[in-house]
């Protein structure tokens, strides 16, 4: 008996649905793949629009940095003219006071004391030196202490001298700067 499909549009339609769906599914693929590399694409663009911003960014940074540099050397060199200025002030203020000091010591020392020795160190003056009699120390310590250039006579050592006349002595005392001292009153 010879068989007879009577339902052959079947297998054709299923035939064609496959077809159909093969080639939708092969469109959808491409369609896919397009859009993955436009997207790839728009990504890449997006990055490298960063990067030369970034570069940009970069490069402006150095140029400030080389600035910020510049403007600290100059904040150096204006703070090392401030303290030059300083000093300078400083040296033409007390100009006049080691004429005055010098004066006053002069002043200060009664008949029969020499001074062997004279060293000033910061406010401090250290004196050595020779007198007659131990009175004149004495006396050379008050008027140190009455005047107004000098404060708190400090008396190291008194020794006889070696000829069995006089003695040797040793004393500091402070410097002060009355017009300083008037200054600073009159602030207060």
């Amino acid at each position: 008996m010879a068989r007879i499909n009577l339902l052959p549009w079947r297998e054709e339609l299923r035939e064609e649905q496959k077809k159909q769906f093969l080639t939708t599914l092969v469109g959808v693929v491409i369609i896919a793949a397009g859009l993955v590399f436009l997207a790839g694409r728009e990504i890449e663009g997006m990055i490298d629009h960063q990067v030369s911003r970034n570069d940009y960014i970069k490069k402006e940074i150095k140029i400030l940095d080389v600035k910020i540099n510049e403007i600290s050397e100059l904040k150096k060199k204006r703070e090392e003219l401030i303290a030059r200025m300083k000093v300078i002030q400083d040296l033409q203020g007390t100009r006049p006071v080691i004429v005055r000091v010098f004066d006053e010591v002069a002043r200060s020392i009664p008949d029969g004391v020499y001074f062997s020795s004279l060293t000033a160190k910061g406010n401090n003056l250290a004196v050595v030196g020779n007198a007659e009699a131990n009175s004149r120390v004495s006396s050379l310590m008050r008027d140190f202490d009455q005047s107004e250039w000098f404060s708190n006579p400090n008396l190291h050592a008194v020794n006889k001298g070696k000829s069995g006349v006089g003695s040797t002595f040793n004393l500091t005392v402070t410097q002060v700067n009355p017009n300083k001292e008037e200054k600073g009153a009159k602030i207060k």
